[in-house]
C-alpha cells in the first residue's frame, strides 16, 4: 500500500516536472509541496514528535519510488534523514523536541555538513572549529558539498572542540540558516542530480547557545559515523529506484521500437540485457532491504550490511542506466528521453556519504 501511494504520487506530481527541474537546475519545490501535502517528506521522524514514525525499510520504500522519477527529488526525504538523524541518536530530549517538530510539519529541512575541502573521506581531519565562549559556542569553518544548502532552515555541524585529541576532539551541533554568520556558497555545476543545491556553508564567528551541541563534547565523530551505517541504505534505495526507472522505461522502449520487421524485444540480445538489468536490480533490492531492517533492529552487523547495500547497489545503478542508453540507441543520448538523466543522476550515489572504495574498506574492517 506504502509503495502503491507513494509511486502514484511520484508519478502525477514529480515525474512531470523532472526534466524541467535538471534542464534548469532548479530546486524541485513541486516535489517539496507534494511530499509535505503528504507526510512523506521526513517519514522517520518519531511520532512523539510528530512524525509519522516510519520505521527503516517503509523509509527506503519512499526513497526508491520517488528515486524512480527523479533522483533530486529523493534527497528531500534521504537528507531530511540524513541531517537530522544524529539529533535522533545523540541530542538531549529538548533539543529532539525543539528541532523534530518543525521537520515533522514540513516547515523546515535539516541538511549534514561534515565534509571540507580538505576533508573528505578522511573526514577526520576537519578544519571546523568550535570554541567554548561563556554559555555559548563560536563556530567558524567551511563546510563543502552540503546537499540542499541554503535551501535546509538546520544543519548538523561537525566541528574540532579539541584538536588534540583528532576524531575524539569533534564535536556535534545544529547550526539555523537564520544565526549571524552562517552563509552559503554558490551552487555547484555538477553531472546529475541538478534540483538538489550542493553549496558549501561558510561559519563566520557563528555563535550558538552551549545547548544546541548533540550529545556530549568529542562524541561528535562517533554519530556522524553511526548516522553514516543507517543513512547508507537510504543511499541504497536511491540507487535503486533510479535504476528501477531506467529499466521500467528500456523495457517500454523495446517494445516499441521496431527494427528489422519487429520489435528490438523480440532479439535475444536485447532480451539478456533486460534480463540481466533486472536481475542485479532485484540482488539490489534485497540487500537494501535487508540492511534496512538491521537498521531499525540496530543488529551488530549494520555497518558491513549497510556499506555493502550502498556499494552494490551504486555499482548496479550505474551499470542499469549505462545499459539503458544503450538499449535507446542514440535516442538513449539525447536529453528527450529520461535515461541519461537517470545515468548522469545515478554517479553521484557511488561517490556520496562514502565513495564505494571507502565502502569497502569499511566492510573489510568489519567482515561478518
Amino acid at each position: 500500500m506504502l509503495r502503491d501511494a507513494v509511486r502514484s504520487l511520484a508519478e502525477a506530481k514529480i515525474a512531470p516536472h523532472a526534466a524541467a527541474v535538471d534542464e534548469e537546475a532548479r530546486f524541485p519545490q513541486e516535489a517539496l509541496d507534494a511530499l509535505v501535502a503528504n507526510d512523506l517528506h521526513a517519514v522517520h521522524v518519531p511520532e512523539e514528535y510528530g512524525g509519522a514514525g516510519a520505521d527503516a525499510l517503509a523509509t527506503v520504500i519512499v526513497i526508491e519510488e520517488v528515486a524512480r522519477v527523479c533522483a533530486s527529488s529523493s534527497l528531500i526525504p534521504a537528507v531530511n534523514k540524513l541531517g537530522s538523524l544524529p539529533v535522533i541518536l545523540s541530542g538531549s530530549e529538548a533539543l529532539k523536541k525543539k528541532y523534530m517538530a518543525p521537520l515533522a510539519k514540513g516547515e523546515a529541512m535539516f541538511s549534514y555538513c561534515l565534509s571540507e575541502p580538505d576533508a573528505g573521506s578522511d573526514a577526520a581531519g576537519m578544519k571546523t572549529r568550535a570554541v567554548r565562549d561563556g554559555d555559548f559556542w563560536v563556530l567558524n569553518g567551511v563546510k563543502r558539498w552540503i546537499t540542499n544548502a541554503g535551501e535546509s532552515e538546520f544543519y548538523t555541524v561537525m566541528a574540532v572542540t579539541d584538536p588534540e585529541k583528532r576524531s575524539k576532539g569533534i564535536s556535534a551541533f545544529v547550526v539555523e540558516k537564520s544565526d549571524p554568520g552562517v552563509s552559503f556558497g554558490a551552487p555547484e555545476k555538477k553531472l546529475g542530480i541538478k534540483g538538489s543545491p550542493t553549496r558549501e556553508v561558510y561559519l563566520d564567528n557563528v555563535r550558538i547557545p552551549a545547548d544546541r551541541m548533540i550529545g556530549e563534547e568529542g562524541t561528535g565523530f562517533a554519530t556522524a559515523m553511526k548516522t553514516l551505517d543507517h543513512t547508507r541504505i537510504t543511499i541504497a534505495a536511491q540507487a535503486l529506484g533510479i535504476a528501477q526507472g531506467a529499466l521500467d522505461y528500456a523495457k517500454g522502449y523495446v517494445k516499441e521500437r521496431k527494427q528489422f520487421g519487429k520489435p528490438i524485444a523480440d532479439f535475444q540480445g536485447v532480451q539478456f540485457m533486460l534480463a540481466d538489468m533486472a536481475m542485479k536490480i532485484e540482488a539490489a533490492r534485497q540487500l537494501t532491504y535487508a540492511a534496512a531492517a538491521k537498521s531499525e533492529r540496530g543488529d551488530s552487523d549494520l555497518t558491513f550490511q549497510g556499506a555493502a547495500a550502498k556499494c552494490f547497489a551504486s555499482d548496479v545503478a550505474m551499470e542499469v542506466t549505462t545499459d539503458a542508453v544503450q538499449l535507446l540507441g542514440g535516442y538513449g543520448y539525447t536529453r528527450d528521453y529520461p535515461v541519461e538523466r537517470m545515468m548522469r543522476d545515478a554517479k553521484i550515489t557511488q561517490i556520496y556519504e562514502g565513495t564505494n572504495q571507502v565502502q569497502r574498506i569499511v566492510m573489510a574492517r568489519n567482515l561478518p
